[in-house]
């Protein structure tokens, strides 16, 4: 009887521990080029469990030899908050075409002391990182791997990187970053802007097949990046595509539209609908992550990767809302 008792109390820690819920600390990306939150903004971000918001300073792209930067953050007077600031920097994959030594040099030490001068202009309080963000090639990858040393170099902050899903499933083209933490970006599986029936922000099954190896990546501490941003998928006669940013379901009851699948109407009447002209037959269809989605990438990761924090993308009242963290 005792050993029945035993062997009972067993299979009911077994059936708990296996239906228990992995809780992962999460934050967001701030992307917006003002740093600026309203009243839903401001909960979920006071409510997110990391102590950081991993905030786009600027982007960097090269025009005509130059390094440029681009749409430079500025701050709402009132914004507020008790989380610490991660500069994060976008760099395109252009500007590292070609790059000199001497200019890998000049770069790092212009983005350092951009991120420098903007973090005391606004009185941010920033943690002791830069994550640097940029889709990389294997035909760039030496000189950005460069650029990432010396950044490290010159500023003495720990830097850190994205790492998109084609660089994990072609690692030995794209090779590994001299970094001691990525941030695995879990989205766009596919490009927008071509016909297709998968949902580009996100498709699981693509994820799932590019990550099958996630477990032997040779960079042990990865956090997650995962989406809850949505848009609108625009196709007009000639079969061109381009996107309306943050359009969900419910955008798609409008008495001008007709619904012709469960996330596509076509326009029935010329006019002006969210910010841009459309004309009667244009198409809208709408791409957006479900809760079961992010929770089924969450399951398949927690088998492939120990104890990750998630940041979600991104930090706006049109996507964290309705969503449960």
């Amino acid at each position: 009887m005792k050993n029945y008792k035993i062997l009972l109390l067993f299979l009911l820690f077994l059936m708990v521990s296996c239906n228990r819920k992995e809780n992962h600390p999460y934050t967001f990306y701030y992307w917006k080029t003002q740093l600026k939150l309203d009243a839903e903004e401001k909960k979920a971000l006071d409510e997110a469990t990391v102590p950081y918001l991993y905030t786009r300073f600027f982007d960097v792209d090269k025009e005509a030899g130059e390094f440029q930067p681009v749409a430079v953050i500025t701050k709402n007077k009132n914004f507020i908050t008790d989380k610490k600031i991660v500069p994060t920097v976008f760099i395109t994959n252009k500007t590292l075409l070609g790059i000199s030594g001497e200019e890998i040099k000049f770069l790092a030490e212009s983005i350092h002391h951009l991120v420098e001068k903007k973090s005391e202009e606004l009185h941010l309080k920033i943690n002791n990182e830069i994550q640097i963000d940029c889709d990389w090639t294997a035909g760039t990858r030496d000189d950005y791997f460069k650029f990432l040393k010396e950044l490290k170099k010159v500023s003495g902050k720990e830097i850190t990187c994205t790492l998109r899903l084609h660089q994990v499933k072609d690692k030995k083209q794209t090779g590994i970053p001299p970094v001691e933490k990525v941030y695995l970006m879990c989205y766009s599986t596919s490009s927008p802007l071509e016909k297709s029936d998968k949902n580009s922000i996100l498709d699981v099954s693509i994820l799932k097949s590019y990550l099958s190896k996630i477990g032997d990546y040779p960079i042990k501490k990865i956090e997650v990046a995962l989406p809850i941003y949505s848009w609108g998928i625009v196709t007009n006669h000639l079969e061109k595509h381009k996107l309306i940013n943050a359009l969900s379901q419910k955008d798609l009851n409008h008495p001008d539209f007709k619904k012709i699948s469960e996330n596509e109407v076509e326009v029935q009447k010329d006019g002006f609908y969210f910010g841009s002209y459309l004309s009667k037959g244009f198409t809208i269809k709408i791409e957006e992550i479900s809760q079961d989605q992010l929770e089924d990438v969450i399951r398949f990761l927690e088998k492939k990767i120990p104890n990750f924090n998630i940041i979600y993308y991104q930090l706006d009242s049109k996507f964290v809302g309705d969503r449960k963290f």
